[in-house]
């Protein structure tokens, strides 16, 4: 049984979008199988402003677990699509699920260690 992910979402500089709340809920859902090791998921949504590039929303998550935390922020983000705000979060959750894959890999001592050279 998973517990339920401890999520805080922030619309900054705009309105909240209930619409954009739900489908950043249903995102973060699919990170399930990290639920036991995510300690807190706040995700920050700020529309672009005349101080960004015109159109791109800024999609931040930050994502505590045990001995890191985990931050994706698309605010750099060259792709054009990211003037969809839908787009920028999936974006953005895409890039945190490979984080928090690459985090249990190493949690797991998954990762490939490097062979060493022969010895002469």
């Amino acid at each position: 049984m998973t517990r339920n992910l401890a999520l805080q979402i922030t619309f900054r500089h705009m309105d909240p979008s209930p619409a954009l709340e739900a489908r950043i809920r249903e995102l973060a859902q699919n990170l399930d199988p990290f639920n036991e090791h995510i300690l807190n998921c706040h995700v920050v949504v700020e529309p672009p402003s005349s101080h960004h590039r015109a159109g791109l929303f800024d999609i931040t998550l930050e994502i505590s677990v045990p001995g890191e935390n985990i931050a994706i922020r698309t605010e750099r983000s060259p792709d054009p699509a990211h003037e969809d705000p839908y787009v920028a979060v999936r974006d953005a959750f895409r890039a945190a699920r490979r984080r928090l894959e690459d985090y249990m890999s190493k949690r797991r001592q998954d990762v490939k260690a490097h062979s060493l050279p022969p010895r002469p």
